[in-house]
């Protein structure tokens, strides 16, 4: 029969690092030294409560809330698709810092907030500065997605967007998956 101290192995602990027999269980993860072992509780304990917090902020997150992250990632994915194009509206390079210009905008036409052929990068000047610039916008858009494409866009301006909570935190997803398959903006 062998010994009991044979069975036994040495493990490194989570804290010092320090080489020490296991005397308690096997799974054991720090050595006995006190200042080690509320070491490894507090850190434990304060990973347990972070995660605790990120569960009871996401439980609290409102329709709204939901639908501002969806609005980041879409407007995120946007730029990294159009990156290399001009501004739809001046023809512009777009430089470093660009926004992802609506040509039927937010509040008026709320149903086409996360249409792809609606939104399209734009220069800070003429989103902003020049409140979208759309008489070139509407010049240059069937150009970009197509004549097809653009009137399939005028037909559906008059919908309704009518998406639920489940189907918001979908589409976050589904747009997270699309940055990480593109290139990253450089």
């Amino acid at each position: 029969m062998k010994d009991k101290r044979e069975s036994v192995k040495t493990k490194k602990c989570k804290i010092c690092k320090k080489s020490f027999v296991q005397t308690f269980s096997t799974l054991q993860v720090t050595c006995t030294t006190i200042s080690c072992v509320l070491a490894y509780s507090k850190a434990i304990k304060s990973r347990d409560s972070r995660l605790k917090i990120q569960e009871m902020r996401e439980k609290l997150k409102t329709r709204q809330d939901h639908l501002k992250e969806l609005q980041v990632v879409f407007n995120t994915f946007v730029r990294h698709r159009d990156k290399a194009k001009p501004c739809i509206s001046c023809e512009k390079p777009l430089s470093a810092k660009f926004d992802a210009g609506h040509y039927y905008s937010v509040g008026s036409y709320p149903n086409l907030r996360f249409d792809e052929s609606n939104v399209h990068g734009q220069c800070v000047e003429c989103n902003q500065h020049r409140h979208g610039n759309l008489l070139e916008y509407a010049e240059r858009l069937p150009g970009r997605i197509g004549q097809e494409a653009y009137e399939v866009l005028q037909s559906k301006k008059n919908g309704r967007l009518s998406l639920t909570a489940v189907e918001i935190k979908e589409l976050i997803v589904v747009y997270k998956q699309k940055v990480k398959s593109q290139k990253p903006i450089t």
